[in-house]
C-alpha cells in the first residue's frame, strides 16, 4: 500500500527560532518517511522514520527514528508515545523542544489497529532483543486498550507469536509475553484460547526443562483470567485430562508432576464445582500421590486435594477421608508418608469445615494415638498432628465435643515436651536481686539446632488457643487446668514458643472478658443455698450464670501472672518483653482493678522497658499503653509511692522521635495528672515536685509546629488537663501557655482538640484567671458555630456553656447576643442533638442574672420562634424535649416575655392550620409538657388560673372543640403530674365526663389525663380510680389504662406507693384477669407486669434477686401437671416443660427422672381422646390428644439437644418412637427429626432396633393420597415423604459395615426412587458445592447409601 502527503495531517508545536517545513516523500512501510527541517543553516538535519505504519497510527518510537545529520544539536522530536533512547543519551537543552502530532483524520480505526498490530509482530520476531521487548510492551499497551479489537487474521498469528515470546531467550521479553496472555485471553475467542491452552500443556508436558516454569505460568494465567464460565469450561475439558495425564504417568520427572499439581491446584479453587462431573478421577489420580516417595509431589498433593475437597460431594469426601484414614492405620507406612496423610487430615478439614465433623470418630482417636505413642525423634508427627486436631476443633466444634477432654490433656501434656532440656530452678522466686545475673544466663541458654521439639510445643500452644477460643463453656475448667501450666510456661526457652504460649494465655483472657461482660464478680459467701422447702443446700445455676466464676479464677491467679511476667520483664529478648506486656495489658482490661498490690513489682519492669538504649519503639509503646490502661484502672493513692519512678520515664518518652512513642507518653501523662493531684481538697500526696517536670515537657511538644497530627492533639489535650489541675501552681506559666492553645483554635486541624481543651480548662474547680484569652476564645467559638464540621460546633456549645457558668461576669452583654443569635439556626428537628445542646445554652445565657434585658429580647425574637416550631416536629423527643421544656420555664423569668404571651404561643401550636396541615400526636404531648413547666415556673397564681381556663374548656361541647380538648386533657395530666389540683374541685369528674366522647383520642387523653392528675395526690385520686373500675363496667378499659399511667409514673416519677395501696391494687388486677374483654385482660396483664417491676417483693414475695433462686424449689410442682387429668392443663405442663428445658436446662434436669415417664405417657395415642362427630352425610373423626402428642415430642426434641445425658434413648425409641412414626401427619413430622437427630447422637441404640423402624417408615414413604385429593393435601404428603427420606439419610450415615443396616437399605430401596420426584433440578450443583441442605437431604440417601460414614462405637454393634 502506498502513502502520499494528503493521507497525514502534521501539526505543530512550540516552534522553535528556526521553522520547520515538513517533505513527506511518497513511500510504503518499505521505504522511510523523512521529515526534514528547512532551517537556512547551511546543514539541514534530515530525521527518517523507518516505518510509514507506525507514523499513521500515532505508534511512533525512539527506535524507529535514524538521523541523518547532527541530531543530538537539534532535540527531539516527538511524534505521538515518544519512549526515552535505549542507546546514548540525546541533549534536550533547547527549553522549546520541536513537536510534532500526526493523526489520520479519515483512516478506519478497526485497519488502523491491525495495521499497528502487523509492524509490532514483526517487530517481536526481529533479533534484537531490545526491539522485541520494546515491540512486546507495545503490544501490551495495545491489549490493554478498551476499544481494542482483533480480526480473525490476525487472531491466530498474535497467539503463535505470544506463545514463542515465551520461548525467548531474554527473560524480560517472556516475562512482558506472559504478562500479555492476560488481557489476550479476554479478546480472543475460545477456539484461540483453547490452542493456546493446548500448546502450553503440550510445553509443560513434553517442552524443555528450561521452559518449563513459564508455560506454568502462562497456564495459571490464562485459568485466572477465563473472561466466562462457558469458556472455563471448555479450557477445563482440556487441560483437565492432560494434567491428569502429567501427574499419574509412570515416569513422569517431579519437576512435571509438581507443576502439574501446581496448575491443577489453582483450576480447583477456583473452578471445581464446574468439573463435578471429573471429581471422581480426579480423587482417583490424586489420593495416590499422597503415597509416593518424594515429598514436594506431596505436599503439592495434599494442597491440591484440599482445593477439591470443598466442591466435593458428601460422598467422595468420605472416600477420600476414608483413604487417608486407611494409610493412617496401616502401621507399616512409612513415617514421612503417615505425617503427610495426618497433613492432609488437617487439610481436608479445613477445606470443607463443618463437612467433615460426621469423620472425627474415625480421625480423632487416630491422632490422639499417634501423639502419645509417636517416636521420641519423631516430633514432625506430633506436631502435624496437634495441627490437625486445632483444625477440627476451630473447623468442627459441634462435632468434637467428645473429645475435647482427650484433646486438653494432650495440649496440656505437649505444652512443656521438651525431653533434651530439664529446668531445675527454683520455681516461684521472685528476688530482683539477681536480675543482672539472670540476664547473663538467659544470653546463654541451651540451644540445640537439631532440637525440634519447641515445634510440638508450638503447636500444642495453638491447639490450646484453639480450644479456648471454640469452647467457651469450659472456661471454668480451663482455668483449673490450662491457666496454672501455661503461666508456668512463661519460661518456655525457645522464644517463638513463647510468644505463642504468650497469645494462648490471652486469648484466655479475652475469652473471659467475653463471657463474663456485664457480670458482678463471684462472692464466695453466696456460694450455697438453702431451699426453702426441704432446707436441703445446692449452688445455684444462678450462680454460674450471673457472677463471674471464670473472672473469680482468674483473680485467684494474678500473683502467680504477675511473677512470672516479672522474670520475662527482666529478660534481654525485646520480643519477650513485648509480649509479657501485651499479657498484662490485656489483664488489666478483664480484671481492672486487679494490680493493686503488685505495682511496686511492675515498676522496674516498666522504668527498664522505657528507659533501656536496647529497647525498641514496639517495646515502648506496649509499655506505655499497658500503664496508662494501669493507671486508669485504679486507685489514684495505689500509685502514690512508685510516683517518682514512673513519671521519670514517661516524661523522658514524651522527647521520643517517633511519633506514636510520643504520642502514648502524652497519653499516660494525662492519666498520671489525674493520678498525682487526683482533687484538689486533698493534700495528704505532694504533687507540687512533679507539676514543673510535667508541664514542661508537654510545653515543647505544644510550641512545637512540625510534628505529626495525633502529637499535636494529645500534646493539646494533656495541656489542657495540666493546667485545669496544676493551674494554680502554674501562676507565671498560664499567660504563655493559654495563647498558645487559642493559636490551636485557628489551625483547622487542631481546633477540635483545642475547643474540647478549653471545656476542660473552664470546668476545673480552680477557677483559673482566663482574662488574657476569654475574650479570644469566645468570639472564636462563636465563628465556630457556623462551620459545617458537626463535631465542632457540638464540642463548642459544650465549651460555651462551661465557659459561660464559670466565667459569664467577664463576658460582655454584647457576645450573649451574637451567640444567641448563632443559636437560632441551629435549633431544628434535623439534629435534635444539637438542637438540645443549643437550648441548653440558651438556658445557661437566661439564667445569668449578669445577661442584660437585651439577650431576653433577642432570645425572644430569634429562639423562640425556632422552638414553637420545634416543638410542633413528631420526632422531638428525650433530650431534646427535655431541653425544649427548661428553654421555656426560663424563658418566664425574662423581663422582655410575659407568661400569658407565652402560654398562648404554645397552645397555638396545637391548632391545626391550612397552611401547616395537622398536628402530630407526639407533638401535642411535647405542647402539653411544655405547658406544664411553664405553668410551675410562673407560680401558683398562673398555674391555678391556666387550669380553669384548661377546665372551662372540657365544659364546652365537646362535639365541636375536639381538638381543644384533646390538648386541654393533656395539658391537665402533665401539670397534674407534677402539681397536686386537689385544690380545683372536682376536677376528677370533669375529667371522667369526656370518657363519653365520641371521639376515641379524646377518651385516651381523658384516661391518660386522670392517671396523671392521680400521681399528683395519690391518696386522694387512687381510691377514686380504683373505685370506678369496680363499679363502672362500661368505663373499665379507659379507667385501666388511667391506673396504668400511675404504676409508669410510680417508677418514672419515683413516687411512693404505700404498703394498702399496692395490695388494694393487685387485688383488683387479680380480680379482673379473668374478664370476658380481651382488652381489659392485655391491661391488666401490663398493669401487673408494671408493678411486679417497681415492687417485686411485694407481688412476688419470694423474688428477691434472681428469679433462679424461686423457681428451682417451685418449679416441679408446676411441672408435675402433666398427670393432671384435665388435657388442656397437662398440654400447657409440657409446654412449661419445653421453654425451661430450652432455656434453663439446669434448672430442670434433677426432675427429669421422674417427669420423662410421664412426658413419654403423653406421646401415646389415648382412645378416650378420640371422639366421632356426625355430620349428616357423613361422620367425622376428630383426636384431641393431637396437640399434646405433638408438644410432647417436640419436648423431647428440646431434651435431646439440651438434656441428652438425662434421657434413656433405648427406653423411648420403642414404643414411644415408632408410635409417633405411625401417628398423624403433624406428629410424624418432629419424630422424623427426632429419629435423625439420635441417629447422630446415639447411633447404638437406634441400630438395636432398627428392624421395627423399618415398618412405619415405608408406610410413610409409600403412602399415596386420593386421586381427588386437593393440593394442600398432595403437597402435605410431600412434605411428609421428605422428611422422611430425610431420616432415613440420616440412618444410612450411621456406618456402612453394618449387615443390620444394609438389609433395611434393601427394604427401603424402593423409596430411593422418589429422589426424582421430589428433588429440585438445582439440587446437585448445590450438593456439589456445599453439601446437601436440609431441606433437600433426600437424595443424599442414594448418594451416601453406599458409602457411609462413621461412627466407631457402630462398629462394635
Amino acid at each position: 500500500m502506498e502513502y502520499s502527503k494528503t493521507d497525514f495531517q502534521i501539526e505543530f508545536n512550540n516552534i522553535p527560532t528556526h521553522v520547520i517545513n515538513q517533505n513527506i516523500d511518497e513511500g510504503s512501510p518499505n521505504n522511510p518517511i523523512v521529515i526534514s527541517d528547512s532551517d537556512p543553516s547551511p546543514n539541514p538535519r534530515p530525521v527518517r522514520v523507518r516505518d510509514a505504519q507506525k507514523l499513521v497510527n500515532k505508534n511512533v518510537t525512539y527506535d524507529d527514528f535514524s538521523s541523518v545529520g547532527d541530531i543530538d544539536s537539534w532535540g527531539v522530536i516527538n511524534v505521538g508515545k515518544m519512549r526515552p533512547p535505549v542507546g546514548p543519551s540525546i541533549s534536550t537543552s533547547e527549553s522549546s523542544t520541536t513537536r510534532s502530532a500526526i493523526r489520520p483524520p479519515t483512516a478506519n480505526l478497526a485497519k488502523m489497529a491491525n495495521l499497528t498490530l502487523t509492524g509490532i509482530l514483526e517487530k517481536m520476531t526481529g533479533k534484537d532483543k531490545d526491539y522485541r521487548y520494546m515491540a512486546t510492551s507495545d503490544l501490551l499497551n495495545e491489549l490493554n486498550k478498551e476499544g481494542f479489537k482483533l480480526d480473525i487474521d490476525l487472531e491466530a498469528k498474535l497467539s503463535n507469536i505470544v506463545i514463542q515470546q515465551l520461548d525467548d531467550a531474554a527473560g524480560d521479553v517472556s516475562g512482558l509475553a506472559v504478562k500479555c496472555l492476560a488481557p489476550l485471553v479476554k479478546k480472543i475467542r475460545e477456539q484461540q484460547v483453547l490452542e493456546m491452552t493446548n500448546k502450553l500443556c503440550d510445553k509443560l508436558l513434553n517442552g524443555k526443562e528450561q521452559n518449563r516454569d513459564i508455560a506454568s505460568i502462562a497456564l495459571k494465567t490464562i485459568v485466572t483470567e477465563v473472561p466466562t464460565s462457558s469458556v472455563a469450561q471448555s479450557v477445563l475439558v482440556s487441560i483437565s485430562p492432560k494434567l491428569i495425564r502429567g501427574i499419574t504417568t509412570q515416569g513422569m520427572s517431579t519437576e512435571i508432576k509438581c507443576e502439574c499439581l501446581d496448575i491443577l491446584c489453582d483450576v480447583l479453587h477456583k473452578y471445581g464445582n464446574l468439573m463435578a462431573s471429573d471429581h471422581e478421577v480426579l480423587l482417583g489420580a490424586l489420593l495416590p500421590q499422597l503415597n509416593t516417595n518424594q515429598a514436594s509431589v506431596r505436599k503439592k498433593a495434599v494442597s491440591c486435594i484440599a482445593s477439591l475437597a470443598s466442591s466435593l460431594s458428601d460422598d467422595l469426601l468420605a472416600k477420600a477421608t476414608v483413604e487417608v484414614v486407611r494409610l493412617l492405620k496401616n502401621q507399616a507406612t512409612k513415617s514421612e508418608i503417615t505425617r503427610t496423610n495426618i497433613q492432609m487430615i488437617g487439610a481436608l478439614s479445613r477445606a470443607v469445615g463443618y463437612r467433615f465433623g460426621p469423620h472425627l470418630g474415625d480421625a480423632v482417636p487416630i491422632l490422639i494415638n499417634y501423639c502419645n505413642n509417636a517416636s521420641e525423634n519423631d516430633e514432625e508427627l506430633r506436631e502435624y498432628s496437634l495441627q490437625a486436631l486445632e483444625s477440627f476443633l476451630m473447623r468442627c466444634p459441634r462435632d468434637i465435643s467428645s473429645y475435647c477432654d482427650q484433646i486438653l490433656h494432650l495440649t496440656l501434656e505437649f505444652l512443656s515436651h521438651d525431653p533434651n532440656f530439664t529446668d531445675n530452678m527454683e520455681e516461684d522466686t521472685d528476688d530482683e536481686s539477681y536480675a543482672e545475673e539472670e540476664d547473663d544466663e538467659s544470653a546463654n541458654e541451651y540451644t540445640d539446632d537439631e532440637d525440634v521439639s519447641w515445634k510440638v510445643r508450638r503447636a500444642a500452644a495453638k491447639c490450646l488457643a484453639a480450644l479456648i477460643v471454640s469452647r467457651p463453656e469450659m472456661l471454668s475448667r480451663l482455668y483449673e487446668e490450662a491457666c496454672p501450666k501455661l503461666i508456668d510456661r512463661f519460661k518456655e526457652r525457645e522464644e517463638n514458643v513463647k510468644m505463642d504460649v504468650f497469645n494462648t494465655f490471652i486469648e484466655l483472657l479475652r475469652q473471659t472478658g467475653n463471657v463474663t461482660k456485664g457480670q458482678t464478680d463471684f462472692d464466695e459467701s453466696r456460694q450455697v443455698l438453702v431451699c426453702p422447702g426441704t432446707q436441703k443446700t445446692y449452688l445455684p445455676y444462678y450462680c454460674v450464670m450471673h457472677f463471674g466464676i471464670p473472672r473469680y479464677l482468674l483473680k485467684q491467679e494474678v500473683p502467680k501472672i504477675v511473677r512470672s511476667v516479672n522474670k520475662q520483664l527482666r529478660e534481654k529478648s525485646i520480643k519477650t518483653k513485648v509480649g509479657a506486656f501485651s499479657v498484662l495489658k490485656e489483664l488489666v482490661i478483664v480484671l481492672p482493678d486487679c494490680l493493686a498490690d503488685h505495682i511496686g513489682s511492675l515498676t522496674p519492669g516498666i522504668e527498664k522497658a522505657l528507659c533501656d538504649k536496647s529497647s525498641t519503639s514496639n517495646l515502648k509503646i506496649e509499655a506505655l499503653v499497658f500503664t496508662r490502661l494501669v493507671l486508669a484502672s485504679h486507685a489514684p493513692p495505689v500509685f502514690h509511692p512508685y510516683i517518682k519512678a514512673i513519671s521519670a520515664p514517661v516524661i523522658s518518652a514524651v522527647g521520643e522521635r517517633y511519633y506514636k512513642v510520643t504520642a502514648d507518653a502524652l497519653r499516660v501523662c494525662g492519666e498520671l495528672v489525674r493520678v498525682v493531684r487526683p482533687n484538689m481538697e486533698s493534700y495528704g500526696f505532694d504533687f507540687k515536685p512533679y507539676v514543673h517536670p510535667i508541664y514542661t515537657s508537654i510545653m515543647s511538644r505544644l510550641t512545637n509546629q512540625d510534628q505529626d497530627q495525633e502529637v499535636k492533639e494529645c500534646a493539646i489535650s494533656c495541656m489542657g488537663l495540666v493546667v485545669s489541675t496544676f493551674g494554680d501552681h502554674l501562676g507565671g506559666e498560664l499567660p504563655a501557655c493559654l495563647p498558645v492553645l487559642v493559636d490551636r483554635m485557628g489551625n483547622e486541624i487542631t481546633r477540635l482538640t483545642a475547643v474540647k481543651a478549653f471545656a476542660v480548662i473552664a470546668a476545673s474547680p480552680l477557677h483559673l484567671d482566663l482574662s488574657c484569652v476569654l475574650e479570644h476564645v469566645i468570639s472564636e467559638l462563636t465563628a465556630f458555630l457556623r462551620k459545617a464540621n458537626r463535631a465542632l460546633r457540638q464540642a463548642t456549645l459544650g465549651t460555651l456553656n462551661t465557659l459561660i457558668v464559670a466565667y459569664g461576669d467577664k463576658i460582655g452583654s454584647a457576645a450573649y447576643e451574637v451567640i444567641v443569635v448563632e443559636l437560632s439556626t441551629l435549633i431544628s428537628d434535623s439534629d435534635l442533638h444539637m438542637a438540645a445542646l443549643a437550648l441548653e445554652l440558651c438556658c445557661t445565657l437566661m439564667a445569668d442574672k449578669r445577661s442584660g434585658p437585651n439577650v431576653g429580647l433577642t432570645v425572644r425574637n430569634k429562639v423562640l420562634p425556632q422552638a414553637l416550631t420545634l416543638i410542633r416536629s413528631p420526632l422531638l423527643q428525650g433530650q431534646a424535649l427535655l431541653a425544649l421544656q427548661n428553654f421555656f420555664g426560663a424563658l418566664v423569668y425574662s423581663a422582655n416575655t410575659s407568661f400569658d404571651v407565652l402560654l398562648d404561643s404554645l397552645l397555638s401550636t396545637g391548632k391545626s392550620s391550612v397552611q401547616s396541615g395537622g398536628v402530630a400526636k407526639q407533638a401535642l404531648f411535647s405542647i402539653a409538657r411544655c405547658v406544664a413547666v411553664l405553668c410551675l415556673a410562673a407560680g401558683d397564681k398562673k398555674c391555678s388560673s391556666t387550669v380553669n381556663m384548661l377546665t372551662d374548656i372540657l365544659k364546652a361541647d365537646s362535639s365541636t372543640n375536639s381538638a381543644k380538648q384533646h390538648l386541654s386533657l393533656l395539658c391537665l395530666g402533665e401539670i397534674g403530674r407534677r402539681k397536686d389540683l386537689s385544690s380545683h374541685d372536682h376536677i376528677e369528674n370533669i375529667v371522667i365526663e369526656s370518657f363519653q366522647s365520641p371521639f376515641e383520642e379524646i377518651k385516651s387523653a381523658a384516661s391518660y389525663a386522670l392517671g396523671n392528675i392521680a400521681v399528683g395526690n395519690l391518696p386522694k385520686y387512687l381510691p377514686f380510680i380504683l373505685d370506678k373500675i369496680d363499679n363502672q363496667q362500661k368505663k373499665q378499659y379507659l379507667l385501666l389504662h388511667s391506673l396504668k399511667e400511675v404504676i409508669v409514673r410510680q417508677s418514672v416519677d419515683k413516687a411512693e406507693f404505700d404498703d394498702s395501696s399496692v395490695e388494694k391494687i393487685t387485688n383488683l388486677l387479680f380480680n379482673h384477669c379473668e374478664s370476658e374483654e380481651e382488652g381489659v385482660r392485655n391491661v391488666v396483664a401490663e398493669c401487673l407486669g408494671k408493678i411486679a417491676l417497681i415492687e417485686p417483693g411485694k407481688l412476688v414475695p419470694a423474688l428477691k434477686e434472681k428469679i433462679d433462686e424461686i423457681l428451682y424449689p417451685e418449679i416441679s410442682s408446676f411441672l408435675m401437671l402433666i398427670k393432671d387429668h384435665d388435657r388442656h392443663v397437662r398440654r400447657a405442663a409440657v409446654l412449661a416443660l419445653n421453654t425451661a428445658a430450652h432455656n434453663k436446662p439446669n434448672l430442670i434436669k434433677g426432675l427429669l427422672s421422674e417427669l420423662l415417664p410421664l412426658l413419654y405417657d403423653q406421646t401415646v395415642i389415648k382412645k378416650e381422646l378420640i371422639r366421632t362427630v356426625d355430620l349428616g352425610p357423613f361422620k367425622h373423626t376428630v383426636d384431641d390428644g393431637l396437640e399434646l402428642r405433638k408438644a410432647a415430642f417436640e419436648c423431647v426434641d428440646t431434651l435431646l439437644d439440651s438434656c441428652l445425658d438425662q434421657v434413656n434413648p433405648s427406653s423411648f425409641i420403642v414404643p414411644y418412637l415408632l408410635s409417633g412414626l405411625d401417628d398423624h401427619y403433624d406428629v410424624k413430622m418432629p419424630c422424623h427429626l427426632i429419629l435423625s437427630k439420635l441417629a447422630d447422637k446415639c447411633p447404638s441404640a437406634v441400630l438395636a432396633v432398627l428392624d421395627s423402624l423399618v415398618d412405619p417408615l415405608q408406610k410413610t414413604i409409600h403412602f399415596r393420597p386420593k386421586q381427588d385429593a386437593v393440593k394442600q393435601e398432595v403437597d402435605r404428603n410431600e412434605d411428609m415423604i421428605r422428611s422422611a427420606l430425610r431420616a432415613i439419610a440420616s440412618l444410612n450415615r450411621i456406618s456402612p459395615s453394618s449387615t443390620q443396616l444394609r438389609d433395611t437399605s434393601v427394604k427401603l430401596r424402593p423409596a430411593f426412587t422418589l429422589d426424582q420426584k421430589f428433588r429440585p433440578p438445582s439440587d446437585t450443583q448445590k450438593t456439589a458445592i456445599v453439601g446437601p441442605p436440609i431441606e433437600n437431604m433426600e437424595g443424599a440417601a442414594v448418594r451416601r447409601g453406599r458409602e457411609g460414614r462413621r461412627s466407631s462405637s457402630i462398629n462394635a454393634v
